[in-house]
């Protein structure tokens, strides 16, 4: 495997209409991840456990009407409300990707994550990713309205 695949990164960004302390907690909400953790064009719900604290496991199985796509991670750094950051274990990445999320409120009411993902099997994965989390993120949106 050659350097350049496994520095693979992507970056995605968003504003969404509600508070950074919302905002934030929906990724740590099993609930929550169950409304929002879906691949693109999927309505149905996903699965999901977590164990909120540094060390702690996730997981979330994403369903589609013709398979599941099992999600896992650890989370490696949880700063209330500004950032958070876990490995995520998908079929589509790598052993050792790393998700990082950042969270800003320039505005009362509005939160922009930032979220940055690194290490990919191919660049169409990470094309992939980008689609994905951009679904995510507007699940998410829908979600928190």
């Amino acid at each position: 495997m050659t350097d350049t695949i496994r520095d693979l990164e992507l970056t995605v960004r968003r504003r969404i209409p509600a508070p950074r302390t919302k905002v934030f907690d929906a990724w740590l909400s099993p609930g929550m991840l169950e409304k929002f953790m879906r691949p693109p064009g999927s309505d149905m719900p996903s699965r999901a456990t977590s164990d909120p604290v540094k060390g702690g496991r996730f997981s979330i199985i994403m369903t589609t009407p013709e398979k599941e796509i099992p999600h896992t991670g650890t989370y490696l750094e949880i700063d209330p409300h500004s950032r958070l950051s876990f490995t995520w274990e998908s079929p589509h990445s790598l052993e050792d990707s790393v998700v990082t999320l950042d969270f800003a409120e320039p505005e009362p009411g509005v939160t922009e994550i930032t979220l940055h993902q690194v290490k990919f099997r191919s660049e169409d994965a990470r094309d992939g990713h980008v689609k994905g989390w951009t679904a995510i993120l507007d699940c998410l949106e829908k979600a928190l309205g």
